[in-house]
């Protein structure tokens, strides 16, 4: 039978007439769930609507099987709403309480990033909290509670007394009111935690029609590639020759990035007091460039007056790789300095000439340095230049990097969402723009003080007036993708909360800048070219992400402590794990996760690695130049810069859900994912530190950072969440490899756990793979090349026959050293159609050695016949 001419307004329109039992009842204060009290003492003013009857008031554009999926469901889901007398734009109200009863949750530490916090109670949760997941073993369910959307009006879940979870829903503009919603938060069980989120961020999306799932959206072309991002090893002095250099020393190693995003540096950047035409000069820092804001939407002068082939040839010029590093270090000196007079200032001092002087030293030395350093020019030609064409600037570059590096696909330009930090400049560009002054929601008063927001507020932002969102980004992209460039990293997303007084509230804002920034995708980038960062707000991902398909799900990487203490070297990484593990259960909904850029020479950068590697995102670096760790990075790369990544985005298991990995002294942070042939399990001791709700900040816990004991089974990888997974759970054995000891073992779903110690900042990663009966007598299962972490994401295809001679073939990506489970000694063995001999010994390990081929693109056909 054909469908309706219009299925999915059909499929809305049944939803009354659902003869399923709705779980959830509000009645006399008292919220419950299939008959199990939830929240009591709920107001009389809080209102429950099952989501056929709100649902039924809106149309979606959610493919038909996506709706035919939320409507078999609705009777697991609704709408929690509430009344208030007088109309205003800011309201808090509460939910009702609950106390002795376990949660999960994600809050908001900064105005740009969200982390995970656990407890017992509502008082329990922090500010901003984006959901809330509570555990009601009563039923052997899970519920999640999740602030949303409705009209002009965003919300958030906060703390209250006695247990109480209040709401806290706001316009962002005192001209956008109101006293009544009815749908301002959704509600949802499950048996599963993880059907749950994908069950509920389904029925919103169907709900809101604002946002697509990624089921929906394609990918960026990154996300299984290696790739350099420029920011730590430049910061503002990103240059031409410094990108060309740090191309360079990946590809003379072997492992050539197949992505490059050039970071904050490059753009066309002033301060409101300079000359309007002059790019501001001899910018060094992050923090620096905070209050500066867009002048043109071209490169800087830099890159403007590259010129193509200075690089290329056996005239090429020379860079001077310790630059970057001489020009930071001296920076910090003046930045130290200007703190030091800063403070003597604050402590009463009246004579700081002694500290003046010496900033005026330092600030001239660095200005020597950049004189004396040069751009990459030769000196002669530097002012004289015309720079128009296509022979200078940045298409000249990235033409040239091509050129040079064969297998650069992609190459990314850093911008804010409002062009720079500091927004656009008012008259430099053909744009409607003023400057917009800074309104911090009360909402965020409970964050951690930020120097970005700070300096935001300072400066205020350049806004270009949102009806020409569209000819906004088009001005900035479509000159970036004339020049050879594939994509954006789009930073500083949610500054928009601050400055949408004026125009309408902040959902309002927020739609025009996302739909304008979606239309520029489409037209200039594929619609996938972007990564989406600072944006871990509902705001975001509710109103922004109808194109956008990947994001960063953790904060940024820092390689030490900004607040100064010397262990944080160590437990921040543990901390930036957390972020991004937990964030994934509900942005990994929406967009792909992004774990972000590490240092290979970092102190912990085998441990970043652990992540990476089993993460399903792309892998890319953030070395300084003359700064890596080759051997590491060839344990995450293919020497054609591709990844042997994991089918899907990696989880939290199960057990860790309701637990405190960073700081309880006892949790590990255990990870699932699944590769084509097999699942995996991540487990790293993360204990050391976390969130401090009193001082507003993320603090060490010193006596939690030791090693941990835990447990890893069969049974913690998810198998049914993933439909070619599913059959691989049901296996009657496995075989289990333990990268990091390089054991072997072979175990039943009905085996005791594995039991694990992990020390501090350390990790181990468990592949689980089916062992396939061969005949009677022969059993097999394929590890992988080991020499990769995720030795499981180098097998590309599986085959056995089963029938006459037993055999296994396989394709195998990686040279290097090959690692299978058979009890019996194979009695042939073919690599490329070359009968060869492997080391097979009793305990079942069977080896071979994998050449690298680059005309195979690293493939080999290996078969083992027994």
């Amino acid at each position: 039978m054909a469908p309706p001419s219009n299925p999915v307004n059909s499929i809305l329109n049944r939803l009354r007439s659902s003869s399923l039992d709705q779980c959830f009842d509000l009645c006399k204060g008292k919220f419950s769930v299939k008959g199990c009290p939830l929240l009591h003492d709920v107001p009389s003013n809080v209102s429950f609507r099952p989501f056929s009857l709100v649902c039924n008031e809106t149309e979606s554009d959610a493919p038909f099987p996506l709706v035919q999926r939320v409507k078999a469901l609705s009777h697991k889901g609704g709408f929690l709403g509430f009344n208030t007398d007088e109309p205003s734009d800011s309201v808090v109200n509460s939910l009702g309480r609950f106390t002795d009863r376990n949660f999960l949750s994600i809050f908001r530490f900064k105005t740009w990033w969200s982390t995970q916090w656990v407890g017992t109670s509502g008082s329990d949760l922090q500010m901003e909290t984006q959901w809330v997941v509570l555990d009601v073993p009563e039923i052997k369910s899970y519920v999640i509670i999740i602030p949303i959307i409705e009209g002009g009006f965003r919300s958030a879940l906060s703390p209250g007394n006695d247990g109480h979870v209040m709401i806290f829903a706001e316009s962002g503009s005192s001209h956008v009111k109101s006293c009544c919603f009815s749908s301002i938060a959704y509600v949802h069980v499950s048996e599963n935690p993880f059907n749950l989120m994908k069950e509920a961020f389904s029925a919103i999306r169907v709900h809101l029609n604002t946002f697509k799932l990624l089921e929906e959206k394609s990918l960026p072309s990154i996300v299984d590639k290696f790739g350099w991002c420029t920011w730590d090893a430049f910061y503002l002095t990103v240059e031409p020759a410094g990108v060309w250099q740090g191309v360079k020393e990946f590809a003379d190693a072997g492992v050539s990035p197949r992505f490059v995003i050039i970071d904050d540096g490059w753009q066309s950047i002033n301060n409101d007091g300079d000359d309007p035409n002059e790019d501001a000069k001899n910018l060094v820092l992050g923090g620096e460039q905070m209050t500066a804001r867009l002048h043109r939407f071209e490169e800087c002068d830099k890159f403007r007056k590259y010129k193509g082939g200075s690089f290329l040839g056996s005239n090429a010029l020379s860079f001077n790789p310790q630059k970057p590093k001489m020009l930071i270090t001296k920076a910090i000196e003046v930045e130290h300095a200007v703190k030091a007079h800063d403070k003597a200032r604050q402590s009463g001092a009246t004579d700081v000439s002694e500290f003046e002087t010496k900033i005026k030293k330092l600030k001239q030395e660095l200005d020597d340095m950049f004189e004396g350093e040069g751009s990459g020019l030769p000196n002669r030609n530097r002012e004289s230049l015309d720079c128009k064409g296509d022979d200078f600037g940045l298409k000249a570059l990235t033409r040239d990097l091509r050129t040079e590096f064969k297998g650069l696909d992609d190459i990314w330009m850093w911008h804010a969402l409002c062009g720079a930090w500091g927004g656009v400049r008012p008259g430099a560009t053909h744009l409607d723009c003023k400057v917009v002054p800074c309104n911090v929601s009360p909402g965020l008063e409970g964050t951690m003080p930020d120097l970005a927001v700070d300096k935001i507020v300072e400066g205020g932002i350049g806004l270009v007036h949102p009806s020409q969102a569209d000819d906004f980004f088009d001005s900035m992209h479509s000159h970036l993708s004339e020049s050879g460039v594939t994509g954006v990293k789009v930073d500083v997303i949610h500054t928009l909360e601050y400055v949408s007084e004026e125009y309408g509230g902040r959902v309002n804002l927020a739609k025009a800048y996302y739909n304008g920034l979606s239309s520029s995708l489409s037209k200039n980038f594929k619609g996938t070219g972007i990564i989406s960062s600072m944006q871990q707000c509902n705001d975001f991902f509710f109103l922004g992400t109808k194109q956008i398909s990947m994001g960063r799900v953790g904060d940024d990487f820092w390689f030490q402590d900004p607040n100064g203490d010397p262990n944080g070297v160590f437990w921040l990484q543990g901390v930036h794990m957390i972020h991004c593990a937990y964030n994934s259960l509900w942005m990994g909904q929406i967009i792909q996760p992004d774990w972000d850029m590490f240092q290979s020479d970092h102190v912990c950068a085998k441990y970043h690695a652990g992540t990476r590697a089993i993460c399903g995102g792309p892998v890319y670096l953030s070395d300084s130049l003359g700064c890596h760790n080759f051997d590491l990075i060839k344990k995450l790369v293919h020497p054609d810069g591709t990844i042997p990544k994991c089918q899907r985005f990696a989880l939290p298991t199960r057990d860790c859900l309701f637990v405190n990995p960073l700081f309880d002294n006892k949790s590990l942070l255990k990870l699932w994912n699944f590769n084509k042939y097999g699942g995996v399990i991540g487990a790293f001791n993360c204990q050391g530190a976390g969130w401090d709700g009193k001082v507003r900040r993320i603090i060490g816990y010193p006596e939690c950072y030791k090693p941990v004991t835990g447990s890893v089974h069969i049974t913690d990888i998810e198998w049914d969440q993933c439909m070619e997974a599913a059959a691989m759970g049901e296996a009657e054995e496995f075989v289990v490899y333990l990268d990091q000891a390089e054991s072997l073992l072979l175990l039943t779903p009905k085996s005791n756990p594995i039991q694990v110690t992990i020390q501090s900042s350390s990790f181990e990663i468990f592949s689980f793979v089916p062992v396939k009966n061969l005949g009677p007598i022969v059993k097999f299962a394929p590890i992988g090349v080991t020499d990769m972490f995720n030795s499981g994401g180098t097998i590309q295809e599986l085959d056995y026959n089963e029938t006459g001679a037993a055999a296994a073939r396989l394709k195998i990506k990686g040279g290097g050293n090959f690692l299978a489970y058979s009890n019996v000694a194979p009695k042939t063995c073919y690599l490329n159609g070359t009968e060869v001999a492997p080391e097979w010994s009793a305990d079942g390990k069977l080896k071979l050695d994998l050449p690298w081929t680059e005309e195979a693109n690293g493939i080999s056909d290996v078969v083992f016949v027994f």
